[in-house]
């Protein structure tokens, strides 16, 4: 249905023809703005949260910062659009950057000694104020997009949908970088504190350039609805992230509780949204075919989208070995192939008048570029990462701003807020319920493949090594814990763990042959070694084994010669049944006579021989024992880097097919989106009217 067919109700501005191009452009950037803080938001945060943790001491809270903010952003964007609707898009958007600025101001004052009284720790402030951005940045999310109708012919929607969609890409990009930068030379309170200049000038310009762009629906506000909604998405997405996160079992009694609310809600929801006159969410909207299945293929992109990106961000970690702030600028050609094809498959719509063929082709590319990343594996080459990152931002590009445009398309101009913000919801969502699928799905198989990877490697090696690495793969499979394997840490790499194991040769070394004190030291702190081998270097004497050896010698010698000074035959007979006195000497005394004993000229006689016997051996055995000492040492510690390097690998090839599986799903959810944006009607895209108009005097700023 185009707009020119649609009756408006009493009130309601045609913005698009009431409105002139330089205004529009004004509006435009501040909304941007406004929407470039929100997506910004999501991507600085994350390289600043080691020093937060460090700082705050809460790291038994790391995972809720993020999840603070995503519960609060889900549950309220239908809410804001629809309240949009009804009361215009300025105000809402404008609260919502307040609202933003205030939540950002007050996370960056976590912590401080005058927040001591609120909300508990610094990390339990930052985690609430976090909710707080996160409702904030919901208006944002939910009202930008739906400027974009308000204010521009349909034609010419899709390309500025793709500057919209070029703007998420983009913070993806400036968020890490930015944040590392800030955390490492100013401060990590920055990050939150950077979006207080942003957001002022945006409201600038949206309070001096932007009409209220109302609707013209007069309504009561569903506020029963808007209750229901939030019990409905927030224990859903609680139950969801605790029971991917493993947190809670997906079987306990918090998990399923959570799981009832939330179905109780849903169906209270439905009951009242069916007899209310203004529902959050109208449920009529689910006639529309083109409403109906573009909700379904959001809510199936969001969750293939949302899991690319955070399964190539684990494989990055856990295989190619960068680090996490790496991997998320490791991203970055996934984000110019996003980019690129958000605002190309807008201009093409717009030119074309049709965007479901360029949403096909988008989503085709998507599936291909899911096929080429579920044939990723432990040895792929960083610059063949590149190339599969952007084909898959290429095809993910063109659905973004196309979705919305598809949706916008359908339903009256004073329902395009909540069209709007109920598609984003269905795929934030879908990007929830996909994580915590996929996260089920990879600690399952990662468990399999991390088994059968120790046994392989146990195939490939011999003796203790192979015994070794055929026990771990066992423990794994019987969920017992291996000692080996740090499922949440990245595997070292062979060059980290030749490195690591010949500082301990040369320290092994320097222990067993001359007894140096930091080297011994060394090996006594170092955990990886196990505690009988720390054991064993704590005993070593000072000069080395070979010293230890010779003072042993000597020691006997004192025996032996307070034995024969003593002249008691019986008591020498004692002294040479010791069997840790070399053999010479127990032969030597065992054969000495009564006689020789009788004065001390012969026992001097004895002594001296004995003395003679004993330091022809003390050297030999000395050097001996401290070449048989180092040898069983290095021997262990050859066998110990054989192990270490093939759990290494083991851990590697299992994380790299557990992930390259994960896309196999993403395939099976792209192809569903597919297939529900197949049964989406091809709604043309009306031409655009010739000549803009000024603003008039009767629209309200």
């Amino acid at each position: 249905m185009t707009r020119s067919a649609q009756a408006a109700p009493e009130g309601h501005i045609d913005y698009i023809t009431a409105l002139d191009l330089p205004t529009k452009r004004l509006i435009l950037f501040g909304v941007l703005l406004g929407l470039f803080l929100s997506a910004l938001d999501q991507t600085i945060v994350g390289t600043a949260m080691p020093r937060i943790i460090s700082e705050l001491n809460g790291l038994n809270l790391y995972s809720w910062v993020t999840t603070a903010y995503l519960l609060a952003n889900t549950a309220l964007v239908p809410i804001y659009g629809k309240l949009s609707d009804i009361y215009g898009r300025k105000p809402i958007l404008m609260f919502g950057i307040v609202v933003f600025l205030i939540g950002s101001m007050l996370c960056g004052m976590a912590g401080e000694p005058f927040m001591g009284h609120l909300f508990g720790g610094g990390m339990m402030q930052l985690v609430v104020f976090r909710g707080l951005q996160g409702a904030g940045g919901a208006a944002l999310g939910a009202v930008a997009f739906a400027i974009i109708a308000d204010l521009f012919e349909p034609a010419e929607r899709p390309k500025y949908q793709g500057l919209f969609g070029a703007v998420f890409g983009l913070s993806s990009v400036i968020g890490p970088l930015l944040g590392g930068w800030l955390t490492d030379y100013v401060s990590w309170r920055w990050v939150f504190y950077v979006n207080l200049p942003l957001g002022l000038l945006a409201l600038t310009f949206l309070w001096f350039k932007m009409p209220r762009l109302q609707s013209g629906l007069k309504a009561k506000v569903d506020w029963q609805g808007a209750f229901l909604i939030l019990v409905f998405a927030v224990p859903l997405l609680l139950a969801l992230t605790w029971g991917a996160d493993g947190n809670y079992a997906w079987s306990s009694p918090t998990v399923l509780g959570l799981f009832g609310i939330s179905a109780a809600s849903l169906l209270a929801f439905l009951y009242v949204e069916s007899r209310v006159d203004s529902p959050i969410i109208p449920l009529h909207l689910f006639r529309n075919p083109t409403f109906a299945w573009g909700s379904l293929a959001r809510f199936l992109f969001g969750a293939a989208f949302f899991g690319a990106i955070l399964f190539l961000s684990l494989y990055l970690v856990q295989v190619q070995g960068v680090s996490a702030t790496a991997a998320g600028t490791a991203t970055i050609p996934l984000t110019f192939g996003l980019i690129f094809g958000a605002i190309v498959s807008g201009q093409v719509a717009s030119r074309m008048g049709r965007y479901k063929p360029l949403m096909l082709i988008g989503l085709s590319l998507m599936m291909l570029g899911f096929y080429s990343l579920s044939t990723l594996n432990a040895d792929t080459s960083y610059n063949s990462v590149i190339l599969r990152m952007v084909l898959l931002g290429l095809g993910i590009g063109p659905a973004m701003p196309l979705y919305t445009t598809a949706l916008q398309l359908s339903v009256k101009p004073w329902e395009i807020g909540v069209a709007t913000s109920a598609g984003q919801f269905f795929q934030q969502m879908g990007s929830t319920i996909g994580t915590a699928i996929f996260g089920a799905l990879l600690t399952t198989g990662l468990t399999d493949n991390l088994s059968a990877s120790f046994a392989a490697q146990a195939s490939a090696n011999t003796g203790a090594v192979a015994t070794t690495l055929q026990r771990i793969s066992a423990q794994i499979a019987h969920g017992e814990s291996d000692g080996q394997v740090d499922r949440n840490a990245a595997p070292p790499s062979n060059e980290e763990i030749t490195a690591r194991f010949s500082r301990l040769r040369q320290n092994i070394t320097s222990a067993v042959q001359t007894g140096d004190r930091v080297a011994m030291i060394a090996l006594r702190r170092d955990a990886e070694l196990p505690r009988e081998t720390r054991t064993q270097f704590a005993q070593i004497p000072v000069g080395g084994v070979a010293a230890g050896v010779r003072s042993e010698f000597d020691r006997g010698y004192a025996a032996v010669a307070a034995a024969v000074r003593s002249g008691d035959l019986a008591r020498v007979k004692v002294v040479a049944a010791n069997p840790q006195l070399p053999a010479v000497l127990r032969e030597r005394l065992g054969a000495v006579p009564a006689s020789a004993l009788q004065n001390s000229a012969t026992r001097d006689q004895l002594l001296g021989r004995l003395r003679q016997d004993l330091d022809a051996v003390k050297t030999t055995a000395a050097r001996q024992a401290e070449q048989q000492a180092l040898s069983r040492a290095l021997k262990e510690l050859d066998d110990g880097e054989k192990i270490a390097l093939a759990s290494a690998r083991a851990a590697k090839v299992a994380f790299a097919e557990s992930v390259a599986h994960i896309y196999l799903y993403c395939i099976f959810a792209a192809f569903l989106a597919m297939l529900a944006t197949l049964m989406m009607p091809n709604l043309p895209i009306p031409g655009r009217q010739t000549g803009e108009k000024a603003v008039p005097a009767h629209v309200e700023i």
